[in-house]
């Protein structure tokens, strides 16, 4: 299902204003057409099947939010999608790329183009608030370090964060780990921003400030296509343009949440009132 009425989004913002604006060294767009296709994937671990047959398209202009019940295969699903793991079987094509077939040197020109907000912020322990932010300039763009200063606080004044430049991951609270995740996440200007239950182990205060935090970079069009995976209803509602339910290894249904809560299928109805976890 395609979402209606694509965001158009400027590649640079040239008051430096806001999360987006690329990077010198990015690579270059590609063409028009779907941010992430599936087709057909399938993908097992230890001979127990996790994924059979998923057909999944996320179209380029809106957040995309996958729901499933614990071990579903939603994190596999991003993971596959940003080429961190190989599917069995099936096609997947990534910002206009088949990545089945790429090897790791040939998969990081398409990574420099997305983000990946971790489930656990994934922050280098030995690094600074600000290193860990700023590594991804240092990786992959080629800016002066007054320019990746500029750009590392404002991305972290963005996520809310002040005065904690020096501060390591040990000394944060897991909500403000989440939003270094973020930060780092969006610090390239990225095309795609793959968030894996970014409110996950977070109390509710803290889950309510990253839904938050979400909703409004999505509205200013921090990244052009945002690719969720979570089991937080509340959360999708909020975020998202449509949702699809992953059941038995497949999308169920594919639709706007208010859609989805009146489905005709069973097994949707089962996950989104609770019924089935």
């Amino acid at each position: 299902m395609r979402a209606s009425g694509q965001l158009e989004r400027p590649d640079h913002d040239p008051r430096g204003e806001g999360a987006r604006g690329r990077v010198p060294g990015a690579a270059p767009r590609a063409p028009a057409g779907p941010a992430v296709q599936l087709e057909g994937v399938g993908k097992a671990f230890n001979a127990v099947p996790v994924l059979q047959g998923l057909d999944l398209e996320i179209p380029r202009g809106g957040t995309v939010t996958v729901m499933g019940g614990s071990g579903s295969g939603k994190t596999v699903l991003l993971r596959l999608t940003a080429g961190l793991i190989k599917p069995d079987r099936g096609r997947i094509r990534t910002l206009g790329v088949d990545i089945t077939p790429l090897r790791e040197e040939a998969l990081l020109p398409v990574r420099r183009r997305m983000g990946y907000v971790f489930q656990g912020a994934a922050l280098f322990d030995s690094l600074t608030v600000y290193e860990n932010v700023a590594y991804p300039l240092r990786e992959h763009a080629s800016l002066s370090e007054p320019e990746v200063a500029e750009r590392v606080h404002r991305l972290l004044a963005r996520v809310g964060l002040h005065d904690v430049d020096a501060k390591l991951p040990a000394e944060l609270s897991g909500g403000m780990r989440k939003r270094v995740g973020i930060a780092r996440a969006l610090v390239l200007g990225p095309e795609l921003v793959l968030y894996d239950e970014p409110t996950a182990g977070l109390d509710p205060t803290n889950a309510r400030l990253i839904t938050e935090l979400v909703e409004s970079l999505r509205a200013e069009g921090a990244s052009e296509t945002a690719m969720v995976v979570t089991h937080d209803l509340e959360f999708a509602r909020s975020v998202s343009d449509l949702i699809a339910v992953l059941i038995d290894g497949r999308i169920a249904e594919i639709g706007p949440a208010e859609a989805l809560l009146h489905s005709a299928q069973p097994a949707v109805q089962a996950f989104l009132t609770g019924e089935v976890r």
